[in-house]
């Protein structure tokens, strides 16, 4: 059984690589990975951290690309790859324009496909923008489908996807963080300084909205003179310039993307977070870290619904008055510190991996079947 694991982003790296690993050590399987290079920098990044080397490079990311033209070059590179190696399976995760154009591809080419961290939804095609658009179709064109909670299963049930090819594994970014902790030697808060780490790159966020967030970051570090915000800046150019623009604050660290190890270490050390990134949403609560979801709607209600998050949209208002909260009531914080996991217990890879291995004997014996027929 041949297996093309495809990739091309920073969260697809960490959340596949358990995958590929655990894939690895099953005999009777034979795992390739293709890199697309959507987001060249930050999945090199992730690449050397998990050591992991493609067998496959597609080298696309250009500069000012659009999610369009990605995906474009994504199919236009990928189908000639499928039709050389011909894969019995194709593996994406997530919602990015490179899991969607490589689910496009193997569909066109009658490969099965399996869908990592299935059944997530905003139920808002325009939030986020165009990941909840891409997460659809993947799921719709799946053959298996890999959703991380119960709550991503009822989402594909009321979707008409059931049956024995759904099954909850919870979520890889558990075992992604479970390898990390081993690796990671943290370093104590300063005791002069609380620390917030702070993240956005969301394309709904351009423009106006970015704008009135960033305003609201400078209003909590002019009220707070303990609070310093410390910003791994992501590299698309409207966030950066936005960034540079608006944030003008000593006590506003706007830094260059963190390798991976060197992030989590930050986040175990902040006192909570700020974001607009799902996968952040996800890594804060498994840290136990309070966070603060700037976004109008999000595709992982578990987060809120465990307490470890708030939902504080984009308004000026209520995020100053979330964090100041945070800042100031230690029992709110204490209590989202505490919230439980609602992600699993770090045994997702294995799970996928004994329900492809699964599928696998399964779709053998089928076609032995029609052979003999």
């Amino acid at each position: 059984m041949k297996i093309l694991v495809v990739m091309g982003t920073r969260p697809e790296v960490i959340k596949l690589a358990p995958v590929v690993a655990a894939l690895r050590r099953r005999k009777g399987l034979r795992t390739l990975v293709c890199a697309t290079a959507q987001h060249r920098e930050l999945q090199d990044q992730m690449l050397k951290t998990f050591d992991i080397k493609p067998d496959f490079d597609l080298d696309l990311m250009r500069k000012g690309q659009s999610p369009d033209a990605i995906a474009r070059r994504v199919q236009a590179s990928l189908d000639p790859l499928l039709a050389r190696i011909k894969p019995d399976l194709v593996i994406v995760q997530g919602d990015t324009t490179t899991a969607m154009a490589a689910a496009m591809c193997a569909h066109k080419r009658h490969i099965p496909i399996a869908h990592v961290e299935a059944g997530l939804r905003s139920h808002d095609l325009e939030n986020p923008f165009p990941e909840e658009g891409n997460r659809v179709i993947i799921d719709h064109i799946a053959t298996l489908h890999f959703p991380p909670t119960q709550k991503a299963k009822a989402n594909l049930k009321k979707e008409g996807i059931k049956g024995p090819g759904v099954i909850v594994t919870g979520n890889t970014v558990v075992d992604a963080l479970r390898w990390a902790d081993k690796k990671i030697k943290i370093r104590p808060a300063s005791a002069d300084a609380r620390e917030v780490l702070v993240t956005f790159h969301r394309r709904e966020s351009f423009g106006a909205p970015l704008k009135g967030i960033f305003h609201a970051l400078i209003t909590l570090v002019r009220r707070h003179a303990d609070l310093v915000l410390i910003y791994p800046v992501h590299p698309n150019p409207q966030v950066r310039l936005a960034a540079k623009r608006w944030l003008r604050h000593p006590r506003i660290r706007l830094v260059k993307p963190l390798p991976y190890l060197e992030f989590l270490r930050l986040m175990k050390r902040v006192h909570f977070l700020i974001t607009d990134s799902g996968g952040l949403q996800e890594e804060s609560v498994c840290l136990h870290k309070p966070v603060l979801v700037a976004r109008t709607v999000t595709e992982r209600p578990e987060i809120i619904a465990a307490g470890a998050g708030k939902l504080v949209g984009l308004s000026q208002k209520n995020l100053i008055y979330w964090a100041t909260k945070l800042l100031n009531d230690k029992a709110l914080h204490r209590r989202m510190s505490r919230a439980q996991n609602p992600y699993g217990d770090g045994k997702a890879s294995e799970r996928i991996t004994s329900a492809i291995a699964l599928w696998a004997i399964r779709a053998r014996r089928t076609l032995l079947q029609k052979c003999r027929k």
